[in-house]
């Protein structure tokens, strides 16, 4: 079984392994620079598995930024039948896109 791990960022958690290609919520970082993602809540070397409480301790995973962009459109649509009442709101997300290179 490959390494792996579970990171949190942006309110979100995701299993990464190295090599893999994540979007997350947008981060502050620069596109093409190096981010470390150290809230890990659980690491794997591929035999065994630790689960941090909540986090492990000296866990990091290290990613470089690929671009920043806006997700897909998602459309929130309410209507009360016979009363007139409708509103359509769409929202876009801004988004990182990480190259994950290192999983320690």
């Amino acid at each position: 079984m490959k390494a792996y791990a579970v990171v949190q960022t942006g309110g979100k958690q995701y299993r990464v392994s190295e090599g893999d290609v994540v979007d997350v919520e947008l981060l502050t970082t620069a596109e093409g620079e190096t981010v470390t993602l150290d809230h890990v809540l659980a690491v794997s070397n591929g035999e065994s598995l630790t689960v941090g409480a909540p986090t492990v301790a000296g866990a990091t995973v290290t990613a470089t930024v690929v671009k920043h962009f806006r997700g897909d459109k998602v459309v929130s649509f309410k209507k009360k039948r016979r009363k007139g009442y409708k509103r359509k709101m769409g929202h876009r997300q801004e988004l990182t896109q990480l190259q994950i290179t290192k999983v320690a």
